[in-house]
């Protein structure tokens, strides 16, 4: 068999990525769509996923989709209250949509990761 619904869709989220680095914006949306698709299909397949919750709030995310972002976050949250990805992503959005203080407390979950989501998010923090 080919790859899974997963890979096809964390594939697609890391080429939708560097076109958004390359400023493709229209290119990486097409991506983000794609892969919310092949996300949202994993996840019927194989729910309660922290990591499929991650990419579908992220693609989310990334379409505008704030609040369905969210929701898919705090979804990951619930089963892995410690995923790295989805304290740093949740603590952008929450940033994006004026709620520092939730960001600064999804900070404080990752402050003992000794990890890059850390730093990240701390710096979007401070320079906001």
């Amino acid at each position: 068999s080919g790859s899974s619904n997963y890979d096809k869709g964390a594939s697609l989220i890391k080429k939708a990525k560097k076109l958004e680095k390359k400023d493709k914006i229209e290119k990486a949306n097409k991506r983000y769509k794609k892969a919310f698709e092949y996300l949202i299909k994993s996840n019927k397949e194989t729910p309660n996923q922290p990591d499929t919750l991650n990419y579908l709030g992220y693609a989310s995310r990334k379409l505008g989709n704030f609040e369905v972002a969210e929701k898919y976050y705090l979804e990951g949250l619930k089963i892995k209250p410690d995923h790295k990805g989805i304290n740093e992503y949740l603590g952008e959005l929450y940033i994006k949509t004026n709620r520092i203080d939730l960001a600064k407390q999804r900070l404080e979950v990752l402050k003992a990761c000794n990890c890059e989501e850390y730093d990240e998010l701390k710096e979007l923090i401070d320079n906001n």
